[in-house]
């Protein structure tokens, strides 16, 4: 089992940037994929950037390239998603999660350990 646990979320202008990092325990963090999705009010819980074991071969949803970088640190147990140029669409409550698979997966149905969120709201 794999406790993962999200900060850095926060209010922060049209235009602004955070950091979200997820910090994890337990479960070996460096042998799975791992991700980032959102959920907003009202909205399915949805992608918005995953990474592989190694930190290669990232993904994001069409709606954050560009401005979004995800990453992982395998040595201190961390991911973390640099948002920029945030929008107010961007608001919404952000989780990391871990998947049972080693390659990049941007299926939600292919992660098993999910962390209890951040929320992050973007005012205009």
């Amino acid at each position: 089992q794999v406790q993962l646990v999200e900060s850095g979320g926060g209010l922060v202008q049209a235009g602004g940037s955070l950091r979200l990092s997820c910090a994890a325990s337990g479960r070996t963090f460096s042998n799975y994929a791992m991700g980032w999705f959102r959920q907003a009010p009202g909205k399915e819980r949805e992608i918005v950037a995953a990474i592989s074991w190694s930190g290669g071969n990232p993904y994001y949803a069409q709606s954050v390239k560009g401005r979004f970088t995800i990453s992982r640190d395998n040595a201190k147990n961390t991911g973390n998603l640099q948002m920029n140029s945030l929008k107010p669409e961007d608001t919404a409550d952000y989780y990391c999660a871990l998947s049972r698979r080693i390659g990049t997966t941007s299926s939600p149905d292919l992660y098993d350990s999910w962390g209890q969120g951040t929320q992050v709201t973007v005012s205009s």
